[in-house]
Protein backbone atom coordinates (compact mmCIF):
# COMPACT_ATOMS: atom_id res chain seq x y z
CA UNK A 1 0.00 0.00 0.00
CA UNK A 2 1.30 3.72 -0.61
CA UNK A 3 -0.01 5.58 2.28
CA UNK A 4 -1.50 9.04 1.25
CA UNK A 5 -0.77 11.64 3.95
CA UNK A 6 -1.64 14.86 2.18
CA UNK A 7 -5.21 14.83 4.18
CA UNK A 8 -3.51 13.87 7.79
CA UNK A 9 -5.75 14.62 10.56
CA UNK A 10 -8.12 15.96 8.07
CA UNK A 11 -11.80 15.04 7.03
CA UNK A 12 -11.93 13.43 3.33
CA UNK A 13 -14.89 11.90 1.49
CA UNK A 14 -14.70 8.83 -0.81
CA UNK A 15 -17.28 7.76 -3.02
CA UNK A 16 -17.76 5.03 -4.67
CA UNK A 17 -16.71 1.34 -3.22
CA UNK A 18 -15.11 -1.02 -5.93
CA UNK A 19 -11.49 -1.49 -6.62
CA UNK A 20 -10.14 1.96 -6.22
CA UNK A 21 -12.16 3.55 -4.03
CA UNK A 22 -11.38 0.87 -0.94
CA UNK A 23 -7.40 1.37 -2.27
CA UNK A 24 -8.30 4.76 -1.72
CA UNK A 25 -9.95 4.73 1.57
CA UNK A 26 -7.16 2.07 3.15
CA UNK A 27 -4.11 4.49 1.80
CA UNK A 28 -5.95 7.66 3.00
CA UNK A 29 -6.74 6.12 6.47
CA UNK A 30 -3.09 4.76 6.69
CA UNK A 31 -1.94 8.42 5.82
CA UNK A 32 -3.74 9.44 9.24
CA UNK A 33 -7.05 10.76 7.22
CA UNK A 34 -10.42 10.65 9.02
CA UNK A 35 -12.19 9.25 6.02
CA UNK A 36 -16.27 8.84 5.45
CA UNK A 37 -16.32 6.19 2.67
CA UNK A 38 -19.83 5.68 0.81
CA UNK A 39 -21.40 3.74 -1.95
CA UNK A 40 -25.33 3.90 -2.74
CA UNK A 41 -25.51 0.30 -3.07
CA UNK A 42 -25.82 -1.54 -0.04
CA UNK A 43 -23.96 -4.78 -1.05
CA UNK A 44 -20.65 -3.10 -1.93
CA UNK A 45 -21.04 -1.27 1.63
CA UNK A 46 -21.02 -4.55 3.14
CA UNK A 47 -17.98 -5.86 1.35
CA UNK A 48 -16.31 -2.44 2.15
CA UNK A 49 -17.12 -3.23 5.65
CA UNK A 50 -15.53 -6.81 5.79
CA UNK A 51 -12.43 -4.94 4.88
CA UNK A 52 -12.11 -2.96 7.49
CA UNK A 53 -13.19 0.53 5.98
CA UNK A 54 -15.13 2.55 8.33
CA UNK A 55 -18.62 3.60 6.41
CA UNK A 56 -19.85 7.46 6.76
CA UNK A 57 -23.31 8.31 5.07
CA UNK A 58 -21.41 11.80 3.23
CA UNK A 59 -25.26 12.36 2.28
CA UNK A 60 -26.01 13.42 5.69
CA UNK A 61 -22.53 15.07 6.97
CA UNK A 62 -21.66 19.10 6.45
CA UNK A 63 -19.87 18.90 3.39
CA UNK A 64 -18.01 22.13 4.17
CA UNK A 65 -15.93 19.81 6.74
CA UNK A 66 -14.11 17.92 3.75
CA UNK A 67 -10.97 18.53 2.56
CA UNK A 68 -11.49 16.62 -0.93
CA UNK A 69 -13.96 14.11 -2.23
CA UNK A 70 -12.16 11.07 -3.88
CA UNK A 71 -14.01 9.93 -6.69
CA UNK A 72 -14.24 6.12 -8.01
CA UNK A 73 -13.40 6.60 -11.92
CA UNK A 74 -16.95 4.58 -12.69
CA UNK A 75 -18.73 7.38 -11.41
CA UNK A 76 -19.63 10.18 -13.74
CA UNK A 77 -17.94 13.29 -12.92
CA UNK A 78 -18.73 15.85 -15.52
CA UNK A 79 -20.98 13.55 -18.29
CA UNK A 80 -23.36 12.82 -18.83
CA UNK A 81 -24.31 15.23 -16.27
CA UNK A 82 -22.42 15.39 -13.24
CA UNK A 83 -23.21 13.03 -10.10
CA UNK A 84 -25.08 14.05 -7.04
CA UNK A 85 -21.99 14.46 -4.92
CA UNK A 86 -20.00 15.60 -7.39
CA UNK A 87 -22.10 18.45 -7.60
CA UNK A 88 -22.65 19.03 -3.90
CA UNK A 89 -19.07 19.21 -3.64
CA UNK A 90 -18.86 22.02 -6.01
CA UNK A 91 -21.35 23.59 -4.40
CA UNK A 92 -18.91 24.25 -1.44
CA UNK A 93 -15.57 24.42 -3.49
CA UNK A 94 -14.75 20.67 -2.40
CA UNK A 95 -11.64 19.58 -4.74
CA UNK A 96 -13.43 16.51 -6.52
CA UNK A 97 -9.97 13.93 -7.03
CA UNK A 98 -9.02 10.23 -7.81
CA UNK A 99 -6.88 7.55 -7.46
CA UNK A 100 -4.06 8.55 -9.39
CA UNK A 101 -3.99 12.44 -8.30
CA UNK A 102 -3.74 10.94 -5.03
CA UNK A 103 -0.64 9.12 -5.90
CA UNK A 104 0.62 11.94 -7.74
CA UNK A 105 0.70 13.97 -4.43
CA UNK A 106 2.22 11.43 -2.35
CA UNK A 107 4.62 11.33 -4.88
CA UNK A 108 5.19 14.58 -4.85
CA UNK A 109 5.16 14.59 -0.77
CA UNK A 110 8.78 12.67 -1.26
CA UNK A 111 12.20 15.04 -1.69
CA UNK A 112 13.30 15.56 -5.45
CA UNK A 113 16.02 12.92 -5.46
CA UNK A 114 13.60 10.18 -3.64
CA UNK A 115 11.21 9.80 -6.05
CA UNK A 116 10.19 6.87 -8.30
CA UNK A 117 10.35 7.19 -11.94
CA UNK A 118 6.48 7.11 -13.14
CA UNK A 119 5.77 5.86 -17.02
CA UNK A 120 2.16 6.36 -18.16
CA UNK A 121 0.28 4.72 -20.52
CA UNK A 122 -3.53 5.68 -22.21
CA UNK A 123 -5.05 5.47 -25.50
CA UNK A 124 -8.31 3.58 -26.94
CA UNK A 125 -6.68 0.14 -27.85
CA UNK A 126 -3.43 -1.37 -26.71
CA UNK A 127 -3.07 0.45 -23.19
CA UNK A 128 -2.97 -2.98 -21.16
CA UNK A 129 -0.70 -5.02 -23.02
CA UNK A 130 1.86 -2.42 -23.80
CA UNK A 131 1.39 -1.70 -19.90
CA UNK A 132 2.69 -5.27 -19.09
CA UNK A 133 4.75 -5.43 -21.97
CA UNK A 134 6.76 -2.22 -20.76
CA UNK A 135 7.38 -3.79 -17.22
CA UNK A 136 8.05 -7.12 -18.17
CA UNK A 137 11.10 -5.69 -20.34
CA UNK A 138 12.21 -3.23 -17.30
CA UNK A 139 12.18 -6.42 -14.92
CA UNK A 140 14.19 -8.40 -17.72
CA UNK A 141 16.45 -6.06 -17.87
CA UNK A 142 16.64 -5.85 -13.74
CA UNK A 143 14.80 -2.95 -12.85
CA UNK A 144 12.32 -2.86 -10.13
CA UNK A 145 9.15 -2.05 -11.96
CA UNK A 146 5.86 -2.11 -10.55
CA UNK A 147 2.55 -2.44 -12.62
CA UNK A 148 -0.85 -1.23 -12.10
CA UNK A 149 -3.25 1.15 -12.50
CA UNK A 150 -6.10 0.38 -14.73
CA UNK A 151 -4.30 -2.81 -14.88
CA UNK A 152 -3.98 -5.80 -12.15
CA UNK A 153 -3.50 -3.65 -8.52
CA UNK A 154 -5.05 -0.29 -7.72
CA UNK A 155 -2.26 2.28 -7.71
CA UNK A 156 -2.79 2.90 -3.97
CA UNK A 157 -2.09 -0.71 -3.58
CA UNK A 158 0.55 -0.99 -4.91
CA UNK A 159 4.25 -1.53 -3.10
CA UNK A 160 5.21 1.57 -1.30
CA UNK A 161 7.02 4.26 -2.74
CA UNK A 162 10.99 4.04 -3.68
CA UNK A 163 13.12 5.75 -5.49
CA UNK A 164 14.77 3.11 -7.20
CA UNK A 165 11.99 1.79 -8.43
CA UNK A 166 9.63 2.36 -11.61
CA UNK A 167 6.05 2.95 -11.88
CA UNK A 168 4.28 1.38 -14.98
CA UNK A 169 0.77 2.68 -14.93
CA UNK A 170 -2.09 1.93 -17.12
CA UNK A 171 -4.36 4.90 -17.19
CA UNK A 172 -7.93 5.17 -18.32
CA UNK A 173 -9.63 8.49 -19.31
CA UNK A 174 -11.70 8.40 -16.61
CA UNK A 175 -8.82 8.43 -14.38
CA UNK A 176 -6.61 10.95 -15.81
CA UNK A 177 -10.42 13.25 -15.83
CA UNK A 178 -9.62 13.23 -12.17
CA UNK A 179 -5.79 13.82 -12.36
CA UNK A 180 -4.50 17.35 -11.93
CA UNK A 181 -0.65 17.12 -11.43
CA UNK A 182 0.09 13.32 -12.13
CA UNK A 183 3.70 13.71 -13.17
CA UNK A 184 5.13 11.07 -16.24
CA UNK A 185 8.88 10.82 -16.49
CA UNK A 186 7.76 9.31 -19.71
CA UNK A 187 4.11 9.13 -21.18
CA UNK A 188 2.80 6.98 -23.71
CA UNK A 189 -0.25 8.12 -25.68
CA UNK A 190 -1.16 4.85 -28.09
CA UNK A 191 -4.03 5.94 -30.41
CA UNK A 192 -7.39 7.40 -30.21
CA UNK A 193 -11.14 6.08 -31.58
CA UNK A 194 -14.45 6.32 -30.42
CA UNK A 195 -15.59 4.62 -27.15
CA UNK A 196 -17.10 6.13 -23.78
CA UNK A 197 -17.94 9.38 -25.32
CA UNK A 198 -20.85 9.32 -23.62
CA UNK A 199 -18.53 9.92 -20.58
CA UNK A 200 -16.59 12.73 -22.03
CA UNK A 201 -19.53 14.98 -23.99
CA UNK A 202 -17.75 13.78 -27.43
CA UNK A 203 -14.38 12.71 -28.95
CA UNK A 204 -13.27 16.81 -27.94
CA UNK A 205 -13.99 15.57 -24.15
CA UNK A 206 -12.58 12.48 -24.79
CA UNK A 207 -8.90 13.72 -26.53
CA UNK A 208 -8.57 16.29 -23.83
CA UNK A 209 -8.82 13.47 -21.37
CA UNK A 210 -6.40 11.35 -23.19
CA UNK A 211 -4.27 14.30 -23.73
CA UNK A 212 -3.75 15.27 -19.56
CA UNK A 213 -1.22 12.77 -19.38
CA UNK A 214 1.00 14.93 -20.86
CA UNK A 215 0.20 18.00 -18.88
CA UNK A 216 2.79 18.34 -16.22
CA UNK A 217 6.07 17.21 -18.16
CA UNK A 218 8.90 18.61 -17.75
CA UNK A 219 12.42 19.01 -19.85
CA UNK A 220 14.37 16.05 -19.51
CA UNK A 221 11.05 13.82 -19.46
CA UNK A 222 9.76 11.81 -22.56
CA UNK A 223 6.55 11.99 -24.62
CA UNK A 224 5.87 8.80 -26.60
CA UNK A 225 2.60 8.95 -29.49
CA UNK A 226 1.93 6.84 -31.78
CA UNK A 227 0.94 8.48 -35.03
CA UNK A 228 -0.91 5.76 -36.91
CA UNK A 229 -4.29 8.04 -36.67
CA UNK A 230 -4.77 11.73 -37.33
CA UNK A 231 -5.24 12.30 -33.52
CA UNK A 232 -2.19 10.84 -32.53
CA UNK A 233 -0.07 13.12 -35.61
CA UNK A 234 -2.18 16.09 -34.27
CA UNK A 235 -0.96 15.48 -31.05
CA UNK A 236 2.82 14.91 -31.75
CA UNK A 237 2.66 18.16 -33.94
CA UNK A 238 1.26 20.25 -30.50
CA UNK A 239 3.55 18.67 -28.06
CA UNK A 240 6.30 19.45 -29.92
CA UNK A 241 5.91 23.29 -28.37
CA UNK A 242 6.31 22.00 -25.16
CA UNK A 243 9.46 20.95 -23.15
CA UNK A 244 9.34 17.44 -22.95
CA UNK A 245 11.14 15.65 -26.25
CA UNK A 246 8.88 14.07 -28.38
CA UNK A 247 9.25 10.78 -30.36
CA UNK A 248 6.80 8.97 -32.55
CA UNK A 249 6.35 5.84 -32.55
CA UNK A 250 3.87 3.57 -35.41
CA UNK A 251 3.54 0.25 -37.29
CA UNK A 252 2.08 1.68 -40.34
CA UNK A 253 4.80 3.95 -41.25
CA UNK A 254 8.45 4.09 -41.50
CA UNK A 255 10.00 7.12 -39.57
CA UNK A 256 12.17 9.41 -40.18
CA UNK A 257 12.72 10.15 -36.65
CA UNK A 258 11.34 7.76 -34.03
CA UNK A 259 10.76 4.00 -33.88
CA UNK A 260 9.16 1.86 -36.65
CA UNK A 261 8.24 -1.41 -37.31
CA UNK A 262 7.94 -2.09 -41.15
CA UNK A 263 7.04 -5.78 -42.74
CA UNK A 264 7.51 -7.39 -39.00
CA UNK A 265 10.61 -5.34 -38.29
CA UNK A 266 11.85 -3.17 -35.12
CA UNK A 267 13.43 -0.33 -36.78
CA UNK A 268 15.09 2.56 -34.33
CA UNK A 269 15.61 5.90 -35.44
CA UNK A 270 15.47 7.76 -32.77
CA UNK A 271 18.72 9.57 -33.90
CA UNK A 272 17.52 10.09 -37.30
CA UNK A 273 19.48 7.10 -38.35
CA UNK A 274 17.23 3.77 -38.80
CA UNK A 275 19.08 0.93 -37.21
CA UNK A 276 17.41 -2.38 -37.27
CA UNK A 277 16.34 -4.02 -33.90
CA UNK A 278 14.87 -7.10 -34.93
CA UNK A 279 11.93 -9.48 -36.05
CA UNK A 280 9.15 -8.95 -34.06
CA UNK A 281 7.56 -12.64 -35.87
CA UNK A 282 9.83 -13.96 -32.98
CA UNK A 283 7.78 -12.20 -29.87
CA UNK A 284 5.35 -15.08 -30.69
CA UNK A 285 2.56 -13.03 -27.88
CA UNK A 286 2.58 -9.98 -30.56
CA UNK A 287 0.81 -10.93 -33.15
CA UNK A 288 -0.68 -8.18 -35.51
CA UNK A 289 -0.18 -4.66 -36.63
CA UNK A 290 -1.64 -3.22 -33.85
CA UNK A 291 0.95 -5.50 -31.16
CA UNK A 292 3.54 -4.27 -33.30
CA UNK A 293 2.53 -0.33 -32.24
CA UNK A 294 2.38 -1.53 -29.18
CA UNK A 295 5.48 -3.19 -29.54
CA UNK A 296 7.13 0.11 -30.37
CA UNK A 297 5.78 2.05 -27.83
CA UNK A 298 7.03 -0.32 -25.47
CA UNK A 299 10.76 0.25 -27.02
CA UNK A 300 10.37 3.91 -26.48
CA UNK A 301 9.56 4.07 -23.21
CA UNK A 302 12.36 1.90 -22.34
CA UNK A 303 14.74 3.88 -24.53
CA UNK A 304 13.78 6.65 -22.60
CA UNK A 305 14.97 4.68 -19.29
CA UNK A 306 18.03 4.23 -20.70
CA UNK A 307 17.84 0.22 -21.61
CA UNK A 308 19.95 -1.61 -24.03
CA UNK A 309 17.95 -2.00 -27.48
CA UNK A 310 19.24 -5.83 -27.31
CA UNK A 311 17.98 -6.02 -23.82
CA UNK A 312 14.43 -4.42 -24.67
CA UNK A 313 14.15 -7.14 -28.03
CA UNK A 314 14.75 -10.50 -25.96
CA UNK A 315 12.27 -9.00 -23.35
CA UNK A 316 9.79 -8.61 -26.15
CA UNK A 317 10.61 -12.06 -27.73
CA UNK A 318 10.03 -13.41 -23.93
CA UNK A 319 6.62 -11.56 -23.01
CA UNK A 320 4.20 -14.28 -22.11
CA UNK A 321 1.23 -12.39 -23.20
CA UNK A 322 -1.84 -11.15 -21.61
CA UNK A 323 -5.55 -12.94 -20.67
CA UNK A 324 -8.37 -12.00 -23.04
CA UNK A 325 -6.31 -10.25 -25.97
CA UNK A 326 -5.76 -12.90 -28.71
CA UNK A 327 -4.84 -15.72 -26.21
CA UNK A 328 -5.15 -19.25 -27.34
CA UNK A 329 -7.10 -20.73 -25.00
CA UNK A 330 -6.89 -24.38 -26.39
CA UNK A 331 -7.71 -27.01 -29.24
CA UNK A 332 -9.89 -29.16 -29.58
CA UNK A 333 -10.70 -31.44 -32.75
CA UNK A 334 -7.89 -29.90 -34.87
CA UNK A 335 -9.67 -26.12 -34.11
CA UNK A 336 -7.94 -23.20 -32.27
CA UNK A 337 -9.90 -21.15 -30.39
CA UNK A 338 -9.02 -17.59 -29.32
CA UNK A 339 -10.12 -15.65 -26.50
CA UNK A 340 -10.07 -11.88 -27.37
CA UNK A 341 -12.55 -10.92 -24.53
CA UNK A 342 -10.42 -7.59 -24.30
CA UNK A 343 -12.58 -6.08 -27.95
CA UNK A 344 -15.03 -4.15 -26.45
CA UNK A 345 -15.31 -1.81 -29.68
CA UNK A 346 -15.03 -2.03 -33.05
CA UNK A 347 -11.51 -0.65 -33.26
CA UNK A 348 -10.26 -3.46 -30.96
CA UNK A 349 -11.98 -6.62 -32.76
CA UNK A 350 -10.30 -4.88 -35.90
CA UNK A 351 -7.45 -5.72 -34.92
CA UNK A 352 -7.65 -9.23 -34.18
CA UNK A 353 -9.56 -9.97 -37.70
CA UNK A 354 -6.69 -8.01 -39.57
CA UNK A 355 -4.30 -10.38 -37.75
CA UNK A 356 -5.76 -13.68 -38.18
CA UNK A 357 -6.78 -15.60 -41.71
CA UNK A 358 -10.46 -16.88 -41.94
CA UNK A 359 -11.97 -16.92 -38.83
CA UNK A 360 -15.46 -18.66 -37.38
CA UNK A 361 -16.70 -14.83 -35.42
CA UNK A 362 -18.29 -15.14 -31.97
CA UNK A 363 -19.71 -11.24 -31.61
CA UNK A 364 -22.06 -9.41 -29.78
CA UNK A 365 -22.84 -8.13 -26.45
CA UNK A 366 -23.71 -4.31 -25.46
CA UNK A 367 -23.16 -2.99 -28.01
CA UNK A 368 -20.98 0.70 -28.40
CA UNK A 369 -22.65 3.44 -31.21
CA UNK A 370 -20.56 2.58 -33.96
CA UNK A 371 -21.40 -1.38 -33.91
CA UNK A 372 -19.97 -3.81 -36.35
CA UNK A 373 -20.29 -1.38 -39.73
CA UNK A 374 -16.67 -0.52 -39.15
CA UNK A 375 -15.75 -3.59 -39.51
CA UNK A 376 -17.25 -4.48 -43.14
CA UNK A 377 -13.79 -4.63 -45.23
CA UNK A 378 -13.09 -7.87 -42.84
CA UNK A 379 -16.62 -9.32 -43.24
CA UNK A 380 -15.33 -11.51 -46.57
CA UNK A 381 -12.57 -13.34 -43.50
CA UNK A 382 -15.43 -14.37 -41.89
CA UNK A 383 -16.31 -17.64 -42.49
CA UNK A 384 -19.63 -17.41 -40.14
CA UNK A 385 -20.29 -15.26 -37.41
CA UNK A 386 -21.98 -16.45 -33.83
CA UNK A 387 -24.30 -13.26 -32.56
CA UNK A 388 -24.88 -12.92 -28.95
CA UNK A 389 -26.21 -10.59 -26.06
CA UNK A 390 -28.42 -7.81 -26.56
CA UNK A 391 -26.48 -6.70 -29.58
CA UNK A 392 -27.59 -10.05 -31.74
CA UNK A 393 -29.95 -8.74 -33.58
CA UNK A 394 -28.68 -5.23 -35.33
CA UNK A 395 -25.33 -7.15 -35.74
CA UNK A 396 -27.52 -9.48 -37.85
CA UNK A 397 -28.82 -7.00 -39.76
CA UNK A 398 -25.11 -5.25 -40.20
CA UNK A 399 -24.15 -8.71 -41.69
CA UNK A 400 -26.97 -9.57 -43.47
CA UNK A 401 -25.58 -10.26 -47.56
CA UNK A 402 -21.93 -9.93 -46.12
CA UNK A 403 -21.43 -13.07 -44.22
CA UNK A 404 -23.36 -16.12 -42.93
CA UNK A 405 -24.30 -15.15 -39.30
CA UNK A 406 -25.99 -17.92 -36.92
CA UNK A 407 -27.97 -16.17 -34.02
CA UNK A 408 -26.98 -17.81 -30.87
CA UNK A 409 -27.84 -15.82 -28.12
CA UNK A 410 -25.57 -17.15 -25.40
CA UNK A 411 -21.75 -17.52 -25.38
CA UNK A 412 -22.21 -21.47 -24.97
CA UNK A 413 -24.74 -21.58 -27.81
CA UNK A 414 -22.17 -19.86 -29.88
CA UNK A 415 -19.03 -21.56 -28.85
CA UNK A 416 -20.75 -25.29 -29.15
CA UNK A 417 -22.12 -24.39 -32.66
CA UNK A 418 -19.03 -22.68 -34.17
CA UNK A 419 -16.74 -25.63 -33.04
CA UNK A 420 -19.29 -27.53 -35.05
CA UNK A 421 -18.91 -25.53 -38.04
CA UNK A 422 -15.27 -25.26 -37.94
CA UNK A 423 -14.50 -28.88 -37.43
CA UNK A 424 -16.72 -30.14 -39.84
CA UNK A 425 -15.55 -27.47 -42.22
CA UNK A 426 -12.88 -29.69 -43.97
CA UNK A 427 -10.57 -26.26 -43.43
CA UNK A 428 -7.29 -27.24 -42.34
CA UNK A 429 -6.52 -25.53 -38.88
CA UNK A 430 -10.35 -23.46 -38.38
CA UNK A 431 -9.61 -21.07 -35.71
CA UNK A 432 -12.99 -19.64 -33.69
CA UNK A 433 -12.33 -16.34 -32.48
CA UNK A 434 -13.95 -14.65 -29.56
CA UNK A 435 -13.45 -10.86 -30.81
CA UNK A 436 -16.71 -9.48 -29.28
CA UNK A 437 -17.31 -5.69 -30.20
CA UNK A 438 -19.12 -5.17 -27.57
CA UNK A 439 -19.17 -4.40 -23.65
CA UNK A 440 -19.96 -7.06 -21.85
CA UNK A 441 -22.41 -5.81 -19.56
CA UNK A 442 -25.48 -7.37 -20.49
CA UNK A 443 -24.50 -11.13 -19.59
CA UNK A 444 -21.08 -11.17 -17.85
CA UNK A 445 -20.15 -8.53 -15.26
CA UNK A 446 -16.84 -7.93 -16.70
CA UNK A 447 -14.75 -8.45 -20.48
CA UNK A 448 -12.74 -10.86 -17.72
CA UNK A 449 -15.41 -13.13 -16.90
CA UNK A 450 -17.00 -13.33 -20.12
CA UNK A 451 -13.42 -14.34 -21.29
CA UNK A 452 -13.05 -17.01 -18.74
CA UNK A 453 -16.13 -18.32 -19.37
CA UNK A 454 -15.68 -18.93 -22.80
CA UNK A 455 -11.93 -20.52 -21.44
CA UNK A 456 -14.25 -22.64 -19.68
CA UNK A 457 -16.81 -23.46 -22.66
CA UNK A 458 -13.72 -24.42 -24.57
CA UNK A 459 -12.07 -27.12 -21.90
CA UNK A 460 -15.42 -28.57 -21.89
CA UNK A 461 -15.94 -28.96 -25.29
CA UNK A 462 -14.54 -32.78 -25.67
CA UNK A 463 -17.15 -34.14 -23.50
CA UNK A 464 -20.37 -31.90 -25.20
CA UNK A 465 -23.58 -33.01 -27.09
CA UNK A 466 -24.12 -31.43 -30.84
CA UNK A 467 -26.77 -28.72 -30.20
CA UNK A 468 -29.78 -28.37 -31.86
CA UNK A 469 -30.31 -26.36 -34.99
CA UNK A 470 -30.50 -22.34 -34.20
CA UNK A 471 -31.89 -19.70 -36.27
CA UNK A 472 -29.45 -18.39 -39.38
CA UNK A 473 -29.53 -15.62 -41.08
Amino acid sequence: MIPVTEYSGRDVAVFGLGRTGLSAAKALAAGGARVHAWDDDAATRERAAAEGVALSDINKRDWQTFAALVLSPGVPYRYPQPHRVVRMAEAVGVPVVGDMELFARAVQALPERGRPKVIGITGTNGKSTTTALIGHILRHAGIDARVGGNIGKGVLDMAPLHANAVYVLELSSYQLDLAKSLHCNVAVFLNLSPDHLDRHGGMTGYLDAKKRIFNSQEAGDTAIVGVDDVYGQSMAIGLKRKPARVWQVSSDFALGKGVSVVDSHLFDSLTGKAVPVGDLREAKALPGTHNHQNAAAAYAACRALGVAPETILKGLETFPGLPHRLEIVGQQGGVTFINDSKATNAQAAEQALKALGRVYWIAGGQAKAEGIAPLEPYFPKVARAYLIGEAEEAFARTLKGKAPTRRCSTLDQAVQQAFEDARSSGEKDPVVLLSPACASFDQFTSFEARGDRFRDIVKGLGAASPLGAMESA
